[in-house]
């Protein structure tokens, strides 16, 4: 029963700024892998950047130096900050949770960059 909700997704120019947020709730956030996938249409679902419950971040070559990730164990949430935007960063964003035994998905935020 646990569940996590995208939200910020929306339309931005190249070279934009967006800030994603996921909030998670039913499960015990702070021992969970956190991380941030996204999906163009037509295409196969992609790693974005990840985060685990000890705060190391890893990221996709495409977007090392431009997305940031963190998280807030207080307020059970992951964001991606996703500056210098490009477009072939549109897409659905997915936030997804992990640990052993148990995996989640959120419904996904559409994040379109275009001018």
């Amino acid at each position: 029963q646990g569940q996590l909700v995208e939200s910020g997704g929306g339309l931005v120019q190249p070279g934009g700024s967006l800030r994603l947020s996921c909030a998670a709730s039913g499960i015990i956030f702070r021992f969970y892998t956190m991380g941030w996938y996204r999906q163009a249409p037509g295409k196969q679902r992609e790693f974005v950047a990840a985060i685990t419950s000890g705060a190391t971040s890893n990221y996709a070559d495409s977007v090392k130096g431009r997305f940031t990730i963190s998280r807030d164990n207080a307020k059970n949430t992951v964001s991606l900050q996703m500056n210098s935007l490009k477009p072939e960063d549109t897409a659905v964003y997915y936030c997804r949770g992990d640990k052993f035994g148990a995996e989640y998905w959120g419904q996904g935020t559409q994040v379109t960059v275009s001018s």
